[in-house]
């Protein structure tokens, strides 16, 4: 997929994938291809199958044709020959007797594999050419007026049954037996290759038509590909190009192409309008504040519920600043105009720091663990606020007496920071949402703490600023442990 940015930069790559990645995605395609409700899927299973019929049915209808040729030409010629057979036998008995000119006529009819016997109406004579089937027939007197096709034994024979008179005088009947054994053989064998063929054609048409559905579907997969892949800092500069696309997923592209920058003037106007009322709010909140702290240093005659109307008055103000501070940060980091000044820090000195300081103002037990001198690229005082941040979270959401770790440590070449509690930990339903703005696990419990849902998402906007990343693991009852890794 091609994503182009529209101000010049370089497109956004997507780069060679891990092998783990490639496995996962591996899965994916596999489950989407046997995926019964995936249009793919549909359309190759639909389409096959009428295929199948289509083919199945020219196969049958081709097999009953060839068999209804070979049974029509056969009885076609015994019936010829019964037609025959009278007169011929009239003819020879104007010249012979009776019995001779029967078995003249019967000796004059040469076709391979018929046998001809006749039986008089007293059942006094009975003539026959020689054929190793004779035997078997001769003694059978049920046999059908007309040719039709009979098993017998493991024999496909035609069989037939006359009346013959000479003027006008029934002598008896004529009875007939074409083998068309081998040429039931050949048909089946002819059949059986017209099966095979059909199969195989089949194979390689379900083959096909699973390919070119694929390829028909691809434009649309791209679509998907990109709307799982693009970020909010994209939707102004992002555009899908489909050049082989048909005229509908085109169609479909510029639609998609148009929404994506109604989204991005959107978030646009958004991001602005946040900024510029955190501002705005922010000054004359601050004197509010700074007008109640005044008050309550020099209000030497306020009762006590005048103090404590004053006191809630300006810790509600506070976080209020507090709130807009962050949404400002936030929407810097959003904007682009975040500046990091990265060097070259030991981590080890930085945790100490913090964990010292908050220790004091939290009266929390605060323990740092390291394994050596950790060294990493980061803004000192960007990680200052994100650890800051993550004690906080672990502070509020455990016991005063159950302790806060801080652990330094080298993982695969990469400095790693991790603020473990022992507090009340995160559901699994919650663990994926908890970086999202303003989302709080528990509503009421976070009216008790005072959080607004900001701390973590600063705290991931931050980290990815500086290059790293920011994950966490935690067990309902036993803690939370939040782990920032950055690259050496």
């Amino acid at each position: 997929m091609m994503l182009k940015l529209l101000d010049g930069t370089a497109p956004i790559d997507f780069s060679m994938p891990s092998l783990t990645t490639f496995k996962e995605r591996f899965r994916q395609v596999r489950q989407r291809h046997l995926d019964p409700a995936s249009l793919q899927f549909r359309l190759t299973l639909e389409i096959s199958l009428l295929s199948i019929l289509g083919l199945s049915s020219v196969a049958a209808w081709t097999s009953w044709k060839m068999q209804q040729i070979l049974i029509t030409t056969h009885t076609q010629q015994v019936e010829y020959i019964a037609t025959r057979f009278p007169r011929d036998v009239e003819l020879y008995s104007d010249m012979l007797p009776v019995a001779e000119g029967l078995q003249k006529t019967i000796d004059n009819i040469s076709v391979p594999g018929l046998a001809i016997w006749f039986k008089s109406t007293d059942g006094t004579m009975t003539l026959a050419k020689s054929s190793e089937v004779t035997a078997e027939l001769m003694s059978s007197g049920d046999m059908p007026l007309k040719p039709q096709v009979y098993q017998v034994g493991d024999r496909s024979m035609i069989l037939y049954r006359g009346v013959v008179a000479v003027g006008n005088k029934p002598l008896g009947n004529v009875y007939m037996a074409q083998d068309v054994t081998a040429e039931q053989h050949q048909l089946i064998a002819a059949i059986q290759g017209l099966t095979a063929v059909c199969i195989l054609a089949t194979i390689l048409t379900i083959l096909a038509i699973a390919i070119r559905i694929r390829r028909s579907l691809q434009p649309l997969q791209e679509i998907s590909r990109m709307a799982g892949a693009i970020s909010v800092a994209d939707l102004n500069n992002a555009q899908l190009q489909l050049s082989n696309a048909p005229t509908e997923v085109k169609e479909l592209a510029q639609a998609f192409n148009m929404m994506l920058s109604r989204l991005g003037d959107a978030w646009e106007q958004q991001r602005e309008f946040i900024g510029n009322i955190s501002h705005e709010l922010r000054t004359p909140l601050t004197v509010v504040s700074g007008y109640l702290q005044s008050l309550l240093r020099r209000g030497n005659n306020l009762s006590d519920y005048q103090r404590e109307a004053l006191e809630t008055a300006g810790a509600e103000a506070d976080h209020t600043i507090q709130l807009l501070q962050d949404l400002l940060d936030l929407a810097r980091a959003d904007s682009g105009y975040t500046r990091y000044h990265l060097e070259s820090l030991l981590l080890n000195e930085l945790v100490k720091e913090v964990a010292t300081t908050t220790e004091k103002l939290g009266e929390r037990t605060i323990q740092v663990e390291a394994t050596g001198n950790i060294e990493a690229i980061v803004d000192q005082n960007r990680l200052q606020q994100v650890l800051i941040n993550l004690i906080d979270n672990a502070i509020k959401y455990s016991k005063p007496e159950q302790r806060i770790d801080l652990i330094v440590e080298r993982v695969d070449k990469q400095a790693v920071i991790r603020v473990r509690d022992r507090g009340i930990g995160i559901p699994l339903q919650d663990r994926g949402r908890i970086f999202e703005r303003f989302y709080r696990v528990d509503e009421d419990r976070a009216r008790t703490t005072g959080g607004y849902g900001l701390g973590l998402a600063i705290s991931k906007t931050l980290v990815e600023g500086m290059g790293g990343k920011i994950t966490v693991r935690s067990t309902v009852g036993e803690g939370s442990e939040f782990s920032i890794f950055f690259p050496k």
